[in-house]
């Protein structure tokens, strides 16, 4: 019976990963005979998995939609990634929005039915991540995160494999307090331990992350809270470009738009005035494009040449094939 079970897990998790499986490659797949395979998808019918048979020469079968959501069946990655997407969906967004209590709700489903291993890494991720008002995820390697979350709700003692801003690797010793995501990224506030101050680390810089098993009692943050201390840190970092533009845009339009790309001031009822700091005129340059509308006075001077560059680009890969 319990290979039965799970066999019937397998099969769910496979039809959930792929729109059509031939049979004969699904029944390889779980390492069963054409007429077993049969009896499992009738064991997922009878638990209200719409499966549909497809026959013919590619024959075979289909997860359908249901008149209501079954069970999903997710590996350790998919699970994380789905607490990761609900969590930022519920905290990138207002008390006032509409989505943000279902997707708290959804995310308290889905960590409640986790196993306890996985739920306690998932658990530690939500218990020391603080939102900041933009909202947006960042792309740290997941696994990376995930140490990190374990460890800040552990109060344990890590060592990062760490790329500073300069391109040097380096080895970090850190008592990590907590995890912070403002506009596109991802922050670890820490005690750094050979520097005997603050810092706040870029997460999708850190290559690696190991704990060293030593426990530490936190210390008093240099501020009112997690999100004010990376904010100050991150405001007063060095950047490579002060931008300005004029977008032939009302104010309250482009904020809309441009989100927490940029600073929007309005100039008048038809124009408004972006500023920004980038390291990056990659990012400069999407903030514009964001806006969607006439744009003037750019400075500095090297982003009107790099979008000359894109401008150049797409003209080109605009035209239609000879």
């Amino acid at each position: 019976m319990a290979n039965t079970s799970s066999r019937t897990l397998r099969l769910l998790s496979l039809m959930q990963a792929r729109a059509h499986w031939p049979g004969g490659e699904l029944a390889g797949r779980l390492g069963v005979s054409a007429r077993t395979l049969r009896r499992d998808v009738e064991r997922l019918r009878e638990l209200g998995y719409p499966v549909d048979a497809v026959s013919g020469p590619d024959g075979g079968y289909r997860l359908a939609a249901g008149a209501s959501l079954p069970p999903l069946a997710l590996d350790d990655e998919e699970a994380v990634a789905l607490a990761l997407a609900l969590q930022g969906a519920a905290t990138a967004t207002g008390d006032d929005d509409a989505s943000a209590q279902p997707a708290l709700r959804a995310l308290t489903k889905v960590v409640q039915v986790m196993p306890p291993r996985l739920r306690r890494r998932v658990e530690a991720l939500r218990a020391v991540t603080a939102g900041g008002p933009w909202g947006a995820t960042g792309g740290p390697d997941p696994a990376v995160l995930l140490v990190l979350a374990q460890a800040c709700r552990d109060a344990e003692r890590l060592q990062l494999d760490y790329t500073a801003a300069d391109g040097a690797q380096t080895r970090r010793r850190v008592k990590p307090h907590a995890l912070v995501r403002l506009g596109r990224r991802w922050y670890l506030l820490a005690w750094d331990l050979g520097r005997g101050d603050w810092r706040t680390l870029r997460v999708d810089r850190a290559t690696a992350a190991h704990p060293e098993g030593g426990r530490f009692r936190p210390r008093e943050l240099p501020g009112p809270d997690a999100v004010a201390v990376v904010e100050r840190s991150v405001a007063a970092a060095p950047r490579l470009h002060e931008v300005t533009a004029v977008l032939h845009l009302r104010a309250d339009v482009a904020r809309a738009r441009l989100g927490g790309w940029a600073h929007v001031e309005e100039r008048d009822s038809a124009t408004s005035t972006l500023r920004m700091s980038a390291e990056d005129l990659d990012w400069a340059a999407f903030a514009l494009a964001r806006a969607r509308c006439e744009v003037s006075d750019v400075e500095p001077a090297a982003l009107r040449e790099h979008l000359a560059a894109w401008a150049s680009r797409f003209a080109a890969a605009s035209r239609p094939p000879p």
